[in-house]
């Protein structure tokens, strides 16, 4: 009997463990502040290893916005 509750235990043990790693897990993803630092260090982490892409995204964000500015103001 002793085997059996001891076992038992060592199931419930884990499985309690396991709980608690799948809701930290979920409330890391839910973080939004945190989730944006991670997404904020692993832009400045690309930018400082390969800043050519992203500065041409950024001059393709510059030129969509202006060509639509330009197409506001020629309408008035």
């Amino acid at each position: 009997m002793t085997d059996q509750h001891d076992d038992l235990a060592d199931r419930v043990a884990a499985t309690r463990a396991q709980l608690f790693d799948t809701l930290d897990a979920i409330e890391d993803k839910l973080n939004v502040p945190k989730q944006i630092g991670i997404a904020a260090s692993k832009l400045k982490r690309g930018i400082d290893e390969k800043p050519v892409p992203y500065l041409a995204g950024l001059a393709a964000g510059v030129a969509v916005v202006g060509g639509i500015v330009v197409t506001v103001l020629r309408r008035r």
